[in-house]
């Protein structure tokens, strides 16, 4: 995390309800997305599941973002309140003994009251892989996007530039989309050219509306294949309209890479 989170509980005696935070990390592919769903494997369900059992009552987390189906994350944070008393190695080992391999428990921290792990957060930080190259990753397949046609990166941040500070993402949500305001402030959008076929696209906002990062990166693969200018994207923004560009890059190359508080 940016910044440590104090180990204050909330009482001293052991008797008490304290509150947890965990920072998760796993591999979304064989995941329904993180969010509880019924009976549907998704990362809430399976990591409750194994905080129920090492703190011997029924464990209800707040998380930090929520990821869909196919999108990894290297530093998800929840929250949790539990009367157990377990030193830190111990709901650390204990939990991940009995959470399957494509997901952990990656660090603990004992954390005031007044601590959530979504309303605290003030930023969160997205990188997203892109494997540019005329033939399929195999190895790589459900960790990266694939686009077989040439990109030009330059032409990608010049368009990623009129997205950036407060908006209305309006034109970047999902249909299914509940949050009450559209308006986002991004911090961020860089790209970083990795290896000769791989770069990640780094962006930082305060919050995210649903599908936000993956129908900005569907657009600018449009301006990256030369099929639109890099000014298409502000005329995309200012329409405040999902019609007006509904593109959105597939989920596997997506990572929730960290969580500012």
């Amino acid at each position: 995390m940016s910044k440590e989170l104090k180990p204050k509980l909330e009482n001293e005696n052991n008797n008490s309800t304290q509150r947890i935070a965990l920072g998760i990390e796993y591999n979304g592919t064989n995941f329904f997305g993180w969010q509880q769903q019924g009976n549907l494997r998704t990362g809430q369900k399976i990591l409750e599941e194994a905080l129920t059992k090492v703190a011997a009552h029924q464990v209800k987390t707040i998380c930090a973002g929520r990821t869909d189906k196919g999108v990894h994350a290297r530093e998800q944070v929840v929250h949790f309140n539990t009367s157990a008393n377990r030193d830190d190695t111990a709901w650390i080992l204990g939990v991940n003994s009995y959470l399957p391999q494509d997901i952990s428990v990656k660090w603990i921290r004992k954390v005031d009251s007044s601590f959530n792990a979504r309303l605290s957060a003030v930023k969160r930080h997205y990188r997203y892989f892109i494997y540019n190259n005329l033939t399929r990753p195999a190895i790589l397949a459900h960790h990266v996007t694939w686009h077989y046609k040439k990109l030009s990166i330059d032409k990608m941040q010049l368009g990623a530039e009129y997205l950036l500070g407060k908006h209305d993402f309006s034109s970047f949500r999902s249909a299914d989309c509940q949050a009450k305001t559209t308006a986002r402030f991004i911090e961020t959008i860089k790209f970083t050219k990795q290896t000769d076929d791989i770069f990640y696209i780094d962006i930082i906002a305060n919050a995210f509306l649903h599908h936000m990062v993956r129908n900005i990166v569907g657009v600018l693969l449009q301006v990256g294949e030369d099929k639109q200018r890099p000014e298409w994207i502000e005329q995309v923004l200012f329409a405040r309209n999902r019609k007006a560009a509904s593109i959105t890059a597939d989920p596997n190359g997506l990572y929730l890479w960290q969580v500012y508080y």
